[in-house]
């Protein structure tokens, strides 16, 4: 395994705090549950889990010469929000195309949360009505030939940086940081939980953890837990881009079926609208440790942990670590839910 080998450009405070969440672990009844931080990671406008993936891409776009980056995500996309916030560290522009993936009609949706943030950094943050899909996108393609007409040299950045070659790393070195901290408050996670959608967080996490256990001869079971209600293209995705990051960083075997779980249950049947699992999560989490989830991703990802514990599929011998990727300033076009 050869992680080092890669150029990382830091964007976080250092590792990613980790918090035991005891009232919630007590209320489940079964494993006791962690989360590990994303959310408060970065000084970057409230950062999140693409900050860490965008680590190992921000020597590549130094090293192109671009003035301008180029992403893709819906209105209250938490990853265009974080390009922005890298764009405006590194002194670039920023042009995003923001589709219209979530069929949520409250009149704000498209101008507070993260799209607000992402103007307020001084992105180009242009709407567009196209619906949800996590491939590759025209829009995308249009704005990148769009910013090369207009004489400026773009840097591509697809969807959650996913399909981004490096766009795996962050994640694969986040498994080996949860491993030093283990060693450090001698404690061990045989369970991992994390949200996935365009998938390479979740891959990312598949192939460092597949490489830690080569190297230590212990399994743990890294379980995705679906959010884009298009289960098998997530399913395709995160097998396609663990088998890629597992091979770029030079692991010496295939990976196991086993690796690769992606679960389906909890995001209901339209990618960003929350249902009765995901509003339970929210405030489970909220009212048991003021842990803020959103109705996106991380309610989802909680719902899961939540049933599974419960129901017995993640034994009550069991110490759980809670991916909490971020997505809270999304929370904002969403406040009808609590009104």
């Amino acid at each position: 395994m050869n992680l080092e080998q890669f150029p990382r450009h830091p964007l976080t405070f250092g590792p990613s705090p980790l918090q035991h969440l005891p009232r919630l672990s007590q209320h489940l009844g079964g494993a006791q549950v962690w989360a590990k931080r994303e959310d408060v990671s970065s000084g970057l406008a409230y950062g999140g889990n693409k900050v860490r993936k965008l680590e190992y891409i921000v020597p590549d776009i130094l090293a192109s010469g671009a003035d301008t980056l180029v992403s893709i995500g819906g209105y209250q996309s938490n990853h265009t929000r974080q390009v922005a916030a890298v764009a405006a560290h590194l002194g670039l522009k920023a042009r995003l195309v923001q589709e219209k993936w979530v069929p949520w009609d409250d009149p704000t949706n498209d101008r507070v949360g993260n799209i607000l943030l992402s103007r307020m950094m001084g992105a180009d943050s242009r709407l567009d009505d196209a619906g949800f899909d996590i491939g590759i996108r025209d829009s995308w393609k249009d704005a990148l030939r769009e910013v090369e007409e207009s004489g400026g040299t773009p840097y591509p950045i697809p969807a959650g940086a996913s399909e981004h070659p490096l766009g795996g790393l962050g994640f694969a070195n986040w498994a080996f940081e949860v491993a030093e901290q283990e060693e450090k408050l001698g404690v061990f996670f045989d369970t991992i939980v994390v949200c996935t959608v365009t998938g390479s967080t979740h891959a990312g996490m598949i192939a460092g953890f597949a490489a830690l256990e080569d190297l230590t001869g212990v399994r743990r079971r890294v379980i995705g837990i679906d959010a884009s209600a298009t289960l098998q293209k997530t399913r395709d995705q995160v097998e396609r881009i663990a088998r890629r990051t597992a091979q770029l960083i030079e692991l010496d075997r295939d990976l196991r079926d086993d690796e690769i779980q992606v679960l389906e249950g909890w995001a209901g049947d339209l990618y960003g609208i929350p249902v009765a699992s995901t509003m339970n999560a929210m405030a489970v989490g909220a009212q048991l440790e003021a842990m803020i989830t959103d109705p996106v991703y991380e309610g989802k990802s909680l719902a899961g942990l939540i049933d599974l514990v419960g129901s017995g599929e993640i034994p009550r011998d069991s110490t759980v670590l809670y991916a909490h990727l971020g997505g809270q300033p999304a929370i904002n076009a969403y406040h009808a839910l609590w009104s």
